[in-house]
C-alpha cells in the first residue's frame, strides 16, 4: 500500500547549506532501496518534506525524522493512502526557495513567506504541487 506523508519542522539552529546538502545526499542514497520518493523544501526557519512510498517504510522514516535533534516542532500535515506517486522518478527533489515568486506564496498564505504552520496541510500540498509545475525544483535525484 502506498502512502503520502507531508510534514513541517523548524531547524533547532541555523543550518548551513552544506549540512542540508548532506541530508539530501543521504536521502538520495538511502531512499531508493526503501522505495521512498519525495520532495524537500527548506528556508532558514522551516523544513517542509513530502515522502511517498510503502506505509511501513514511510512511517519508519517519519518516526526517525521526528526524533532527529537537528529540528523541532515536527508537525504532520498530511498522511494519506494514495493510488499513485507524484514523484515516482525522484529519490528526493529539492525546491529552490529563492526562485519562489512572492505572488505565489500570497496565493496560499497570509504573507509572502513559506509558513506551513499557519496553513492547512492541503494548502501546503497545493503550494508544493504548484512549485513543481512552475519548475522551482533544483535537483530531483534519481529513484
Amino acid at each position: 500500500m502506498l502512502v503520502r506523508c507531508l510534514y513541517a519542522s523548524r531547524p533547532t539552529k541555523p543550518m548551513p547549506s552544506y549540512l542540508v546538502e548532506e541530508i539530501l545526499a543521504q536521502s538520495r542514497k538511502n531512499n531508493p532501496q526503501k522505495g521512498i520518493t519525495g520532495l524537500l523544501c527548506f528556508t532558514s526557519s522551516v523544513f517542509v518534506q513530502l515522502l511517498e512510498g510503502g506505509r511501513d517504510e514511510v512511517c519508519e522514516l517519519f518516526n526517525k525524522i521526528a526524533r532527529d535533534e537537528r529540528h523541532h516542532d515536527v508537525r504532520l500535515l498530511v498522511y494519506e493512502e494514495i493510488t499513485e506517486r507524484c514523484f515516482s522518478s525522484w529519490s528526493m527533489g529539492q525546491v529552490n526557495v529563492h526562485s519562489i515568486n512572492a505572488a505565489l506564496l500570497l496565493k496560499y498564505s497570509e504573507k509572502a513567506e513559506l509558513d506551513p504552520f499557519r496553513t492547512s496541510g492541503q494548502v501546503t500540498m497545493a503550494l508544493l504541487m504548484e512549485l513543481v509545475e512552475s519548475g522551482a525544483i533544483v535537483n530531483r535525484g534519481g529513484a
